[in-house]
């Protein structure tokens, strides 16, 4: 585990310096958008594109089960302090150690909990870390669409 400035990460760091498509989406997503988020993660995976995202809702962890699925690497940004090495949970073990993912906390390491002031860190480190940014849904009354108003020259496409 490194530390450079308040980023903590678990895994392979080199895979931050691959260009990256960013993923998320708001928390209400519309039943259309579901399938949708699911051919576009088959799709990554397939074409070996390497996603970051917070992977927090259910449909977002549907989207990182996708993508562990394939041999790419995938960046996960957690709005709260990494588990410690024996607190990996099996799932994401085998990924992490044949340097296929990379878990990031952008976050300080006494935050046990996600809350809309992490959520936000952790949202805006992934837009401002890729390359462009993929959303299943943005709720306009949410707050990633107040945030994707911060950043005019993001280039995104939403699904649904």
């Amino acid at each position: 585990m490194s530390k450079s400035a308040q980023i903590a990460t678990l895994g392979d760091e080199s895979i931050l310096d691959l260009p990256k498509v960013g993923f998320l989406s708001s928390r209400k997503v519309p039943p259309e958008a579901v399938m949708k988020c699911y051919d576009w993660a088959t799709e990554m995976r397939d074409e070996g594109v390497c996603v970051m995202g917070g992977f927090q809702s259910p449909l977002e962890r549907d989207v990182l089960a996708f993508l562990l699925q394939g041999k790419q690497p995938v960046i996960w940004v957690l709005a709260r302090k990494l588990w410690t090495e024996k607190g990996i949970p099996k799932l994401y073990r085998e990924p992490i150690a044949s340097g296929r993912l990379l878990v990031i906390s952008p976050v300080a390491r006494s935050v046990a909990r996600v809350d809309v002031r992490t959520a936000s860190i952790r949202n805006r480190y992934i837009l401002e870390h890729s390359e462009s940014v993929v959303f299943a849904a943005i709720d306009s009354a949410g707050a990633l669409a107040r945030l994707v108003g911060g950043y005019p020259d993001l280039k995104y496409q939403v699904l649904a």
